[in-house]
């Protein structure tokens, strides 16, 4: 919901533009602009807070919400005196799922990696500056972070996306991060651009990425590029403990080289298939 969110804050400052498009549907920015209005913060919303999240008159949120609950994508949850989401909202992106090439030749690779150092693994892609998780295999100890598949944390900060970065030209790289909004999620986020080349730079010599709490606190992270049949990223695997398990000095001398052999071996799978 976040990537819609800030489509439609784009096409709200764009809107000239779109006004002069002739198959431009208004009201189905509206309808996604009520859907996007949700996240995992706001599950239950009034008609005023979806007008206000929405950018939309309270009469447009009124029949957008209408609609939406006659379609089951809304419901009213009685006892909140707000409207919710439905399990309906999640077949928007079971076909992406379902049809993901990556996905389907990588995961193989990822439970081997899963099994292997019995930490929780996750396969991200790009979309804009963030990185979206896309498949998770679950750490089989106790870890007290949730990271459901359509999470989407910034590359800047995090070793998928570092990792990514890695794979790309630095000029490219410097545009990611000069669109990016560096702020900081914990003490130990990193947000001074330089830094993060430092480590970008260090990615692409060492095969991996890393981020040391920089997006949750006790979370340790490290990350490496899944490459396509010409070498470019499309998409990042990565490794998290936590620190009552792990040091970052532990974490990535045990088990760097396994992240970097589950990403060449899902690279080579990948590519070949593209190719094919």
């Amino acid at each position: 919901m976040p990537a819609i969110r800030r489509a439609l804050r784009s096409s709200s400052v764009d809107a000239t533009r779109a006004d002069r498009d002739p198959l431009f549907n208004q009201s189905v920015e509206k309808a996604f602009a009520v859907l996007a209005a949700y996240s995992g913060e706001r599950r239950a919303l009034n008609l005023a807070e979806i007008s206000a999240a929405a950018r939309m008159t309270t009469s447009s949120a009124q029949r957008c919400v209408h609609t939406l609950v006659r379609l089951g994508y809304l419901r009213r949850d009685e006892q909140l005196r707000r409207w919710v989401l439905t399990a309906r909202t999640l077949d928007l992106g079971y076909p992406y799922l379902a049809g993901h090439r990556v996905i389907e030749q990588a995961t193989m690779h990822l439970v081997d990696l899963n099994q292997s150092c019995g930490e929780s693994v996750s396969l991200s892609e790009r979309d804009g500056t963030d990185m979206v998780f896309v498949a998770r295999f679950p750490s089989h100890k106790r870890f007290i972070i949730h990271m459901p598949v359509g999470r989407r944390l910034p590359m800047y900060c995090t070793a998928a996306g570092r990792a990514y970065l890695s794979a790309l030209p630095d000029d490219e790289v410097r545009e990611i991060l000069r669109q990016s909004p560096l702020r900081a999620f914990t003490p130990h986020t990193l947000t001074d651009p330089s830094r993060i080349l430092d480590i970008v730079n260090e990615a692409r010599e060492l095969g991996y990425a890393w981020a040391s709490q920089e997006c949750y606190r006790g979370d340790l992270t490290i990350g490496a590029p899944i490459l396509g049949a010409h070498g470019q990223p499309v998409a990042a695997v990565n490794v998290s403990g936590p620190t009552s398990r792990w040091t970052l000095e532990e974490l990535r001398q045990r088990l760097a080289p396994l992240l970097i052999e589950t990403a060449r071996a899902a690279s080579g799978t990948v590519g070949a298939s593209r190719r094919g």
